[in-house]
């Protein structure tokens, strides 16, 4: 019986050999030997004998890509080595630049370069130990990121058990993703069982890894293509970042077959032409290229500044244009009434995603650039911007086209005038002002828009009111005015399409925690026509409650600074309106705190005159409770980058504020460093 098992254990060694031989020639080698089939067949035979003989079960057998039961928690991996953040160039003129201080900071020792394609996906840090995948973490802050082990491990190209000789412990770094067949697949799947669709390959790839349940992971077809190394330990690694990737391509690792090792900046510029023109035929998004300095001496002699080493540079494709048909300008109705022209368009990939529809912003954007109905059209997106009509392509035109007009497109023969398409309602035009307006305060697509302003993040922050959520509550006539939503109970929302009795508890809560939101919050979310979140705290520090607010008179609210006639009249307006002094009043019965103590003077506060731009995703909280946490204590939160910066905190996957950050010489904070500036403050 023992010399059996004994057998069985070494047929079970052999198959797990044989597959993951099989994963090295397919993945890393781009030389597959067997059929998808016959891979199929092996896998299926492993698995019944594990089944079998579970006390051979091992966690980094191939068969345990399919998943495990959720966890309560993905949990927290700190970096032995911080994982950095490329800074990034536009054009070849700041391409040249930086080649010109790298080259000076080096004396002029020439070199060769890697050129590796900027993947769309997210960056995972993977440590090995013994030759066995350990954990694999996101990038996170750049010092501690989310374990998502379990999750990796469903990633066929991920190889659980090294194919050579490695080194006892250390770290590879790439980029998982879901190509463009695979993006397209999954959506399609999450189409027909009526779930949203992801707006892009990237947004796939970092929700399916980052899921509680790796079971679902496994359902997607991710990859992984490895582009640095981390660190090693007790082994002598390469000393050229190529001779690197190619020591991990014999181990089994995918390593991108488009990188190139180059000679000079020329051949770095027509790497980068190449695929200016050509991006479109890879199997996965990329939105620029990566050139690094080849020899690793010079990379350690280079060094970092800020969380950006000096030895690399990605350098940002162009955005995407395509051409399209508008087929028709419909109107929609904004939350405050504006009437907004919508163009519909015949569908077109472009820049990873389907896009069909596009704002044109008002009557005068569309006359200025000569849009026509009918036309053939540029359309430009960089990203993840919103789509943008650049104009019509003249030379297609061909006389059909019909030129638009919003009174034209609005007018009712039966009523014999201009009407709202929601309601009916008659449409305002005021001097000076650009847009058309419902005169319906009670129009139900405004409701709608409303309901979802109201809700939002930086609003009440009532996560779960969405599109489809406040569409459902109108449709069942549970909400008539925004209000209405801290009347809800629990078995009202359940009964609705696509809620249980999970989701109506979650949602519950969150419309609870919201009535402390902080007054400029609840002023915001009111929707008052010219008051964003930056006029909301002006009017906080100022007026400390919604009552006191309500009876200030012009002068009072002018004397704010930035507040001129046009927002003053708006508020005295709005607060005028028999229906929104009901809906404060309605509010507060239910509980939401109209009112905060007043604030200290900014003098007294820690953050005086300090002006923070957050860029990237961050961990711990978002970034509109950072920039509220910034705020309370003083600070001010800008959006953009300018010479008046304090301080630019940089978050996971940052955009261009950090290469003008670090031009303008302004000083970069991670999340931790925000997290203990913030700390020193009982405030916080």
């Amino acid at each position: 019986m023992q010399d059996s098992l004994e057998n069985i254990n070494i047929r079970i060694e052999n198959l797990r050999a044989e597959i993951n031989r099989h994963n090295t020639l397919y993945y890393a080698q781009d030389a597959p030997e067997i059929s998808d089939a016959a891979y199929d067949k092996l896998i299926h035979s492993l698995r019944n004998l594990e089944a079998q003989y579970p006390q051979f079960l091992s966690p980094d057998s191939p068969t345990q890509r399919i998943g495990a039961a959720p966890v309560e928690t993905l949990g927290i991996v700190v970096h032995p080595k911080s994982m950095l953040s490329l800074a990034d160039v536009g054009n070849n003129e700041e391409l040249i630049s930086w080649y010109n201080r790298v080259d000076k900071l080096l004396s002029g020792q020439k070199c060769q370069w890697v050129c590796e394609h900027k993947i769309d996906g997210l960056a995972v840090a993977l440590t090995y130990v013994n030759g066995n995948l350990e954990i694999a973490a996101t990038r996170g802050d750049g010092e501690r990121g989310e374990n998502i082990t379990q999750n990796v491990k469903t990633i066929r190209s991920v190889p659980l058990t090294l194919a050579g000789r490695a080194p006892a412990r250390f770290e590879v770094r790439g980029e998982i993703c879901l190509p463009k067949a695979g993006f397209k697949k999954v959506n399609a799947e999450r189409a027909v069982e009526g779930l949203p669709l992801f707006a892009n390959p990237r947004n796939a790839a970092a929700g399916s890894v980052r899921q509680l349940d790796s079971r679902i992971t496994a359902k997607r077809p991710l990859d992984l293509y490895v582009y640095n190394l981390g660190y090693a330990e007790g082994m002598i690694m390469p000393e050229t970042h190529w001779e690197i990737l190619q020591f991990f391509k014999s181990l089994g690792f995918r390593v991108n077959p488009n990188n190139r090792l180059v000679e000079s900046l020329n051949d770095v510029e027509n790497f980068y032409r190449y695929w200016t023109e050509n991006r479109e035929t890879l199997p996965y998004e990329a939105d620029g290229i990566v050139a690094k300095i080849n020899p690793i001496h010079l990379q350690e002699q280079l060094g970092s500044v800020g969380r950006e080493p000096r030895w690399a540079i990605a350098y940002k494709f162009p955005p995407i244009e395509g051409t399209t048909v508008l087929k028709e300008i419909k109107i929609s109705v904004g939350r405050t009434g504006t009437l907004n022209p919508i163009a519909v368009m015949e569908p077109i990939y472009l820049g990873g995603v389907t896009i069909n529809s596009a704002s044109l912003h008002n009557e005068d954007d569309i006359r200025r650039k000569d849009i026509r109905e009918g036309d053939t059209v540029i359309l430009r997106r960089a990203g993840d911007v919103i789509p943008e009509i650049v104009g019509p392509a003249l030379s297609k035109r061909q006389g059909s086209e019909k030129e638009f007009s919003l009174l034209e497109k609005l007018f009712d023969k039966e009523k014999g005038r201009p009407a709202c398409p929601s309601c009916g309602s008659e449409v305002f035009h005021g001097e000076g002002e650009v847009m058309y307006y419902c005169t319906n305060a009670a129009c139900p697509a405004q409701l709608q828009e409303h309901l979802q302003h109201f809700a939002s993040r930086t609003a009440m922050d009532i996560r779960g009111i969405g599109e489809s959520v406040a569409a459902a509550l109108l449709n069942a006539g549970l909400v008539k005015d925004v209000g209405d939503i801290y009347s809800l109970k629990n078995q009202q929302i359940a009964g609705m399409e696509r809620m249980g009795e999970k989701s109506a508890a979650k949602l519950i809560d969150q419309i609870e925690k919201s009535k402390t939101r902080p007054l400029a919050s609840i002023i915001y979310a009111l929707g008052i026509r010219h008051v964003g979140e930056e006029i909301a705290e002006r009017l906080v520090k100022r007026f400390n409650s919604v009552d006191v607010l309500m009876k200030a008179a012009y002068d009072n609210l002018t004397a704010v600074p930035t507040i001129g006639p046009k927002i003053a009249e708006s508020l005295l307006a709005f607060f005028k309106i028999e229906r929104n002094r009901q809906l404060i009043e309605k509010l507060r019965m239910a509980g939401v705190h109209l009112a905060q103590p007043a604030q200290p003077e900014s003098e007294d506060l820690p953050l005086r005159g300090q002006e923070f731009v957050i860029t990237g995703k961050l961990q711990n909280f978002s970034r509109e409770e950072a920039e509220e946490k910034i705020k309370v204590l003083g600070g001010t939160a800008k959006s953009d980058i300018t010479k008046n910066t304090s301080y630019l905190v940089v978050g996971e996957d940052p955009g261009s504020k950090v290469a003008r950050a670090l031009a303008l010489g302004i000083t970069q904070l991670n999340e931790s460093e925000l997290l203990k500036m913030l700390g020193m403050y009982k405030r916080i």
